[in-house]
């Protein structure tokens, strides 16, 4: 399988990466890398769906929620990130790639088994060891097998596995719960990964690495590199404060569907996995899409179009958050959830586009490290903790608090649902804020990418 041939050059310009492979089978590589990041979403977000049923289950505060979620998928997905990274550097990546899926999938149904907090919470750490071994290799490979001027279009395409997964996750999960219990929809939803994981293996080829000879730099040249790089530094904090917001706001937005809108866990997932789904996957797509036609003309767009998402979506999300009714507030959660996601196609291309080919798993991988750490390690217990201090002000009016609603029989439960309910929408509310603290790294890349930008 021959690379594409590379269009006639100007007298002493670089040659421009033409891709690798025929077009028909790009596609299909495509595709099916796009099913593989759906199912990580789907195994890595679905707990979020189900989390209202954990609670009640075994009793537990919002700001635990917030861990479960957060740092126990969190931290050693971060950590193992960049060793998983510097072998997708040597060696064949779709192995690297396939065994992962089969793990993370393997751990997902194992939470189903969980019978205690414990239990589910080293489940989750068992998805987040499996899932760190799929961007930095996948994102390797897209970028080896796309022409240049089709990465950004490639990677937002690829990037649509967290809305598509999310809305999965959303839609499956709350009707598995609601028809059979939250521990089948963990069950179900994990299990055809491990088979995915064999599909993949077979069908997808390990591409040669577009214009890299002899062995792969060191972690410590990699990350030398990348210290001269601003835009990388300012599109990666950038990219970690908007994960801070995303998985520390959007985790809970069933539960306040629920809480505060009175809707069935079902419906919750419908809306939240389909309307919102659906937007976000319009978001995600179209900053690939028009980063890469616009960029000839406005070269600094990949660092201006998230900055410009997220002030649309920020003063949006406050209106829903605090709308009186669900027909208030779609509108404005609709046009959010989609300005919210411009940042995904351009921050994966600038991270794939300042490093060398063998860099950048690894550039991916630090990419991660940074997004994750703050983002999803923190993001969902800032959250959670912020939710329980409001709650339990409000509780403490009537001599309650968010302890105490545990336990709390008929003649409390509703006062218990309505400080609950409102600590977590005031919550979801300062949280949002910080988008407009992540517009300003994304507007400082573009001081930066074109000096910065080498392949």
């Amino acid at each position: 399988m021959a690379a594409s041939p590379a269009p006639p050059l100007a007298s002493g310009a670089a040659p421009a990466f033409a891709g690798f492979g025929s077009k028909p089978y790009r596609a299909y590589v495509l595709a099916m890398l796009l099913v593989v990041y759906t199912f990580n979403f789907i195994d890595r977000t679905v707990i979020t769906i189900l989390q209202e049923q954990i609670k009640e289950e075994f009793g537990l505060s919002d700001f635990q929620l917030g861990l479960m979620s957060g740092p126990a998928f969190a931290f050693l997905y971060t950590i193992l990130g960049i060793p998983i990274a510097r072998l997708a550097e040597r060696h064949n990546r779709m192995t690297i790639l396939s065994v992962c899926l089969g793990l993370w999938s393997g751990f997902t149904a194992l939470c189903g088994m969980a019978t205690s907090f414990v239990q589910l919470f080293a489940a989750r750490v068992g998805v987040g060891i499996g899932e760190a071994g799929c961007t930095p290799p996948a994102q390797s490979i897209i970028a080896d097998y796309f022409p240049s001027d089709r990465r950004a279009t490639a990677l937002s395409v690829y990037s649509l596995g967290i809305p598509i997964g999310s809305m999965i996750a959303a839609v499956g999960g709350s009707w598995i719960a609601q028809e059979l219990g939250w521990r089948e929809a963990f069950l179900l939803l994990g299990v055809p990964g491990v088979l995915l994981a064999i599909f993949v293996r077979i069908t997808v080829r390990e591409p040669p690495r577009a214009g890299a000879a002899g062995a792969a730099p060191s972690f410590g040249a990699a990350l030398k590199v990348l210290s001269k790089k601003p835009a990388f530094w300012h599109m990666a904090m950038g990219g970690a404060i908007t994960s801070f917001v995303g998985y520390g706001v959007g985790g809970y937005l069933v539960s306040f569907l629920l809480r505060v809108h009175d809707l069935t866990p079902l419906q919750a997932g419908q809306f939240s996995g389909v309307v919102l789904g659906l937007a976000a996957a319009v978001g995600t797509f179209s900053s690939g899409f028009l980063a890469d036609r616009i960029s000839k003309r406005h070269p600094t767009a990949l660092a201006w179009l998230p900055a410009l998402g997220l002030a649309v979506a920020t003063p949006l999300f406050l209106g829903a958050y605090y709308a009186p009714s669900l027909q208030i507030a779609a509108i404005p959660l609709i046009v959010g959830a989609c300005a919210q996601y411009f940042y995904l196609g351009p921050m994966y291309t600038v991270t794939q586009s300042v490093v060398e080919p063998r860099m950048r798993a690894t550039a991916t991988a630090i990419l991660l490290f940074i997004v994750n750490m703050i983002g999803y390690a923190l993001g969902p217990p800032f959250v959670g903790l912020v939710s329980d201090m409001i709650a339990n002000n409000i509780l403490g009016a009537s001599g309650l608090s968010v302890d105490l609603c545990r336990t709390a029989v008929d003649a409390t439960k509703a006062t218990c649902a309505a400080g609950q309910a409102r600590g977590l929408q005031y919550a979801m509310m300062i949280g949002v804020c910080f988008f407009l603290w992540a517009a300003v790294h994304f507007l400082m890349v573009g001081r930066t990418l074109k000096r910065d930008t080498v392949s």
